[in-house]
């Protein structure tokens, strides 16, 4: 029997952190090399997910034999809340839980509760949030309430069931999405935003009835644009639907009207219905690239950090934890990292999309989260 090769060991590869010379305190000010500020931490707890979704983990890659990590290479929850803690101190505003799925990782509460206890340096309580599939929303929701968790995301790519079970590829059924959409907001997790992500020729026909289904609710409904992330989901640019022509399709039967940002460096453009029926948001990483105010670090399950999602190699921070590393020289490292960032690489993409020939391997989404 021939030996499968997987291609995602190169995206879990790593670089050593080097201790800088002189070892500084945090002032909650940490700024990059392109004067992007440090706002946002995504944790990702785990690289293991209950769907195969055709743009994340497709099936002919993430099979039975996936050598997924083992437990003992995951950051504990005590680890997590350790580098949270110093990340908060440089400036980090809100932490997002991701995975794979991370509502698998067990106990996850455990860790909500523990983070959610984290204040900021002028005491202001954490946005702390969660991205999910919404298979088991609805069985969790009160206890990740009730450890303090604020709000969630969730993926539904499609309303209808053929192709919404052709996306997720795990034969999970939508009704199960929807209803733990209801239970998450029926204990007041919220507000609780809804991705699509629109792959040409493959969802795009469910654009209107998602729109349509949440309009008039609690939700908010975001179009992202099919991302080039990691090297398993065979990216073509032809099937790319730009936020541009999602917004045509909407605007030819539901009037919207451009909304203000939350916050500099926020991903989606807001729009709202003309009628005051409800709000949508176009992530246009593709077409419309934002990385001239990205704020977002990445932290990967094994505790490497990316400065980019579409970064190729992390800076290991699990080593300095387990080699007994102070908390001012692993928050030295962390400035030092951040400093030195100037990754754009979606802008990059955008100016030569016709460029887009074998480049270097990317990290994998289901590693790192979204």
């Amino acid at each position: 029997m021939t030996k499968k090769v997987i291609p995602l060991i190169d995206s879990r590869s790593f670089l050593p952190p080097t201790l800088p010379s002189i070892l500084e305190a945090p002032t909650g000010l940490l700024a990059d090399d392109l004067g992007r500020p440090l706002h946002d931490l995504r944790i990702s707890v785990t690289d293991r997910c209950n769907f195969r979704c055709i743009y994340c983990m497709p099936r002919k890659v993430f099979d039975k034999d996936y050598a997924f990590l083992p437990h003992t290479a995951l950051l504990s929850f005590e680890e997590i809340t350790r580098l949270a803690s110093l990340f908060v101190a440089h400036g980090v505003h809100k932490i997002r839980l991701t995975g794979g799925e991370p509502l698998l990782r067990k106990n996850i509460e455990r860790l909500i509760e523990m983070l959610s206890a984290l204040k900021t340096p002028d005491g202001k309580d954490l946005d702390l949030t969660l991205t999910t599939n919404g298979s088991l929303l609805a069985r969790k929701a009160q206890s990740l309430k009730d450890a303090g968790l604020k709000r969630v995301t969730v993926s539904l790519d499609a309303l209808d069931e053929t192709i919404f079970k052709r996306m997720n590829d795990a034969d999970f059924p939508v009704s199960e999405v929807l209803h733990g959409l209801d239970v998450a907001h029926q204990v007041g997790l919220g507000p609780i935003k809804v991705s699509m992500v629109v792959k040409r020729g493959v969802n795009d026909q469910e654009i209107l009835p998602m729109a349509r289904y949440f309009k008039n609710t609690p939700y908010i409904l975001r179009f992202i644009e099919y991302m080039d992330v990691g090297a398993s989901n065979g990216w073509k640019m032809d099937e790319v639907l730009s936020s541009a022509e999602v917004a045509q399709r909407i605007q030819s039967e539901l009037p919207l009207q451009p909304m203000a940002a939350n916050y500099t460096g926020e991903t989606a453009q807001r729009w709202r219905y003309s009628d005051g029926s409800g709000e949508i948001g176009l992530i246009s990483s593709v077409t419309q690239a934002f990385c001239h105010d990205c704020s977002r670090a990445r932290l990967s399950t094994e505790g490497k950090l990316y400065t980019c999602l579409f970064a190729s190699a992390g800076h290991d921070l699990r080593a300095l934890l387990r080699s007994e590393g102070s908390d001012r020289e692993i928050s030295s490292v962390i400035a030092q990292l951040w400093r030195a960032r100037d990754d754009r690489y979606s802008e990059l993409r955008t100016q030569n999309t016709e460029g887009l020939t074998p480049r270097r391997k990317k990290v994998e989404m289901s590693y790192i989260g979204g």
